[in-house]
């Protein structure tokens, strides 16, 4: 089981074969997003074919709703790290909902996850 950030869905849509092949070799078939990566990804499209083309391409994954218990989790890691780190909302939601199900984050950026205690990146 793995948690998506919003750059791997970005260049699996864009057909980015080298991600695709990392996310083949992953040992697990329960691939995960949090819904503020769905938001992140639906903020791309330029018009209704595209989003209709980004719907389609989240099918695959089980989207994991921000619950009250992540919302707690998020507001911990923002209030510790927002001064030290300046993460960004969406990357500290996908932090906080890696956490709360403990489950590693696959990223193309890991410098945006590293500094969260406890996180595992892929």
């Amino acid at each position: 089981m793995v948690i998506f950030d919003t750059n791997i869905l970005i260049e699996l849509y864009r057909g980015n074969e080298r991600t695709r092949e990392a996310v083949l070799t992953l040992a697990t078939a329960n691939f995960y997003i949090s819904a503020i990566t769905v938001a992140e990804f639906l903020v791309g499209a330029r018009n209704k074919q595209e989003m209709r083309a980004i719907r389609k391409q989240l099918t695959p994954y089980t989207m994991l709703p921000i619950t009250e218990e992540i919302s707690a989790v998020f507001i911990n890691l923002f209030q510790d790290y927002s001064l030290s780190h300046k993460p960004s909302i969406p990357d500290t939601f996908i932090a906080a909902t890696a956490l709360y199900y403990d489950l590693p984050v696959l990223t193309l950026n890991k410098k945006d996850f590293q500094y969260f205690p406890n996180i595992k990146l892929l």
